[in-house]
C-alpha cells in the first residue's frame, strides 16, 4: 500500500491582542482551502487540555474568531484551541465519511506534533459543526472528555421532510435556496430519500428519531455533552417563516431525553433566551454562537474527568 506522506505547512504566525499565538497549518502547502486547521496556543503552560471548535457550514475559522472569544477563553485558560477546515472546505458536511475522516487525520497530526498525552481532549461545535462532534463522539476510537453542540440539526431525515416541506409551502420562486441546496446535498450523502434509504439516514445522522434501536446515540450513555438551543418560535415564524417541526431544538431535546432516559445523567439540553445575535452588526439570530455563556461553559469542560 502506498503511503501517504502530508507535508505540513505553516501560513502565518500572529499573536493576538490577547497575547496568545495564533497559527494556521496546512496538510499540503498547495492547498490553502480545506485539510488545515487554525491553532490559538494558551499564552502559558502547563495545558490544561485541548479542544476541537468546529465550524457551522460555510464558516471559516476567521469567521468563527468574529462571532465569539470562545476560543480566546479557552486558550487563556490553558486549553490548546484548534479550530479545522476538513476535505470539502468550509461546505463541509461534518456527519459524512469524508468529513469525519478528515478530522481523525487533523486529530492525529495535532496530537503528534504537540506531544498531546494523557491530556483532556474536548470536542464543540455550531450548527453542523456541532453535528459533527456528536457524530465523532459516537465513533472515535479515543473518546472526548466530553462534548457540547450549539444547535446543531441531528436527525436528518427530519431535517430532509422539514425543508421538502418549506419548498411546498413557499410561494413560486421564493423558495429558501438554502433548503433546495441542502435537499440535494442530503441526497448526495444518503444516495436517496428518507423513503428510499432511510438506513443512511441513520447512518449519518447523530441522532433519529424513528431509529427505535437507538443505534448512534447508545455510544453516548457515558459521555458528559451539552447542547445549546434558543428556541424562539416568534422569532422563526416572522423571519423565515418556520416553525417548531423546523426547529433544531426539536430533536435536540428529544435526544437529550432518551439519554437522560438511557442512563446518562450527564447530558444536559441548555435553552437559552434573547442571547443569539451575531456579528459584526449584531443582528438578531437565535440560530448564533453567541447562545452560550462561555465562561460558564469552560468550567464546566475543566469540571470534566
Amino acid at each position: 500500500m502506498l503511503r501517504l506522506k502530508l507535508t505540513i505547512f505553516t501560513l502565518f504566525i500572529l499573536t493576538n491582542s490577547f497575547g496568545q499565538k495564533i497559527e494556521k497549518v496546512f496538510l499540503d502547502k498547495n492547498d490553502s482551502s480545506k485539510n488545515c486547521y487554525t491553532i490559538i496556543y494558551p499564552p502559558k503552560l502547563p495545558l490544561t487540555g485541548y479542544i476541537f471548535l468546529i465550524p457551522g457550514f460555510g464558516e471559516t475559522a476567521e469567521n468563527v474568531l468574529q462571532q465569539t472569544d470562545l476560543p480566546n477563553k479557552l486558550a487563556l485558560n490553558g486549553i490548546l484551541t484548534i479550530i479545522p477546515t476538513f476535505q470539502d472546505g468550509v461546505l463541509s458536511f461534518g456527519v459524512d465519511s469524508l468529513s469525519q475522516q478528515t478530522f481523525d487525520k487533523i486529530l492525529k497530526d495535532v496530537t503528534s506534533k504537540h506531544k498531546l498525552i494523557d491530556q483532556k481532549f474536548y470536542v464543540g461545535g455550531f450548527s453542523i459543526g456541532g453535528s459533527c462532534v456528536i457524530k465523532y463522539a459516537e465513533n472515535a476510537g479515543i473518546k472526548p472528555t466530553a462534548v457540547f453542540a450549539i444547535d446543531p440539526p441531528l436527525d436528518f431525515e427530519r431535517f430532509y421532510n422539514s425543508a421538502k416541506r418549506d419548498i411546498r409551502l413557499s410561494k413560486d420562486n421564493e423558495a429558501n435556496q438554502e433548503n433546495v441546496y441542502m435537499i440535494d446535498r442530503i441526497e448526495k450523502e444518503t444516495g436517496g430519500s428518507p423513503t428510499t434509504n432511510l438506513t443512511e439516514y441513520y447512518t449519518i445522522s447523530p441522532y433519529s428519531f424513528s431509529d427505535t434501536t437507538q443505534r448512534a446515540i447508545k455510544q453516548l450513555i457515558k459521555m458528559p455533552l451539552r447542547i445549546y438551543t434558543e428556541p424562539d418560535i416568534n422569532w422563526w415564524l416572522k423571519e423565515r417563516g418556520a416553525d417548531f417541526t423546523s426547529m433544531n431544538a426539536t430533536e435536540c431535546s428529544a435526544m437529550i431525553n432518551e439519554l437522560n432516559r438511557l442512563g446518562n445523567q450527564s447530558a444536559e439540553l441548555i435553552t437559552t433566551q434573547n442571547k443569539g445575535y451575531r456579528k459584526p452588526d449584531n443582528r438578531r439570530h437565535p440560530h448564533s454562537w453567541s447562545i452560550v455563556d462561555n465562561n460558564e461553559l469552560i468550567e464546566w469542560l475543566l469540571r470534566q474527568k
